[in-house]
């Protein structure tokens, strides 16, 4: 226990056999259960954490018969930790990139009720970072600013950090039935925390890259991670601004979003007319184009500054 509150660590495995032991015993005391859940892996990784159950009692081994993703994998195990009556879940990986050493520092705001949801961020540590990948630290850099949007946590540094602890009081809000069971798994957990206005911090964890091997698909996340984000936005706004409350930013977004769409799509297609038949475009056609745009623009920046100070807080 961790001021007397029961923790779990749930490690969703797929692929793990070079580095779950390493994590398992990685893990400290004051962890009261290790659920691994084995998502049907190739590698049998779930057997790997049955064979260490004789040395320590506290490893729960779960398999999938059929593989549900990284999302499905920790639900599972989130659904075991609140049987178990656990009052803090966290979810490490099982490639070994999350430092255990760090983890009384990430329940913490949990069990201090300073939060219902506490996140890693690896983007404190300078010299981490410099052993993050570039390609891999420019993409995480846009995808996170593209989560922020989407989830409403714009004062997070690293959205899309897998090592995190949610609260058990968090978790019960939470339709896990419902939560996204691939990678889209993290962002779909902050849309839904924003909606139930819980409280996220962020805790400085440096990373660790090694010579783990991601299973993420590079061109399935390119093609589905947009959609999914519009997605998401959409039904945060739709339960946040229209649902569940109405204000200000409800008024500018369902004002300035048509006049913005107005703006654009008529004034291109203006642009193309005009330019084919090589006629010029008056001045009143021009403005109609214009000020929807300048109006829409305006209205649209005056919903996201309410979005940013509307953002779950003590």
């Amino acid at each position: 226990m961790f001021n007397n509150q029961k923790i779990a660590v749930v490690i969703p495995t797929y692929k793990a056999t070079a580095h779950l032991e390493q994590v398992i015993k990685g893990l400290p005391e004051i962890v009261d259960h290790i659920i691994v859940v084995d998502d049907k892996c190739p590698q049998n990784s779930g057997k790997i954490a049955l064979n260490l159950q004789r040395e320590d009692q506290r490893i729960i081994v779960i398999f999938h018969n059929e593989n549900q993703g990284v999302g499905g994998a920790v639900v599972t195990g989130y659904k075991k930790a609140l049987e178990l009556d656990c009052d803090v879940a966290v979810k490490m990986d099982s490639d070994n990139q999350m430092d255990a050493s760090y983890l009384p520092d990430l329940i913490k705001p949990l069990v201090e009720k300073q939060a219902g949801y506490a996140k890693g961020n690896r983007f404190v540590d300078f010299k981490a970072l410099r052993s993050m990948p570039g390609l891999r630290l420019f993409g995480n850099s846009i995808l996170s600013f593209l989560v922020k949007a989407c989830s409403g946590y714009w004062n997070m540094m690293d959205p899309t950090n897998g090592y995190t602890a949610i609260s058990k009081c968090a978790l019960q809000k939470i339709n896990l039935d419902k939560l996204s069971r691939r990678f889209f798994f993290e962002t779909d957990m902050l849309i839904r925390l924003n909606i139930q206005n819980t409280i996220v911090k962020d805790v400085p964890i440096p990373a660790r890259y090694g010579n783990e091997k991601s299973t993420l698909s590079i061109r399935s996340t390119l093609f589905r991670f947009p959609f999914l984000l519009i997605k998401g936005l959409t039904k945060r706004f739709i339960l946040k601004y229209l649902i569940y409350d109405f204000n200000m930013a409800s008024v500018y977004i369902i004002t300035g979003t048509p006049m913005l769409l107005w703006g654009i799509l008529y004034g291109l297609y203006k642009w193309v007319e005009n330019t084919i038949n090589h006629v010029a475009t008056p001045t009143g056609t021009i403005m109609l184009s214009v000020l929807p745009l300048i109006l829409g623009t305006q209205f649209v920046i005056a919903a996201i500054n309410i979005d940013i100070n509307s953002t779950p807080k003590n």
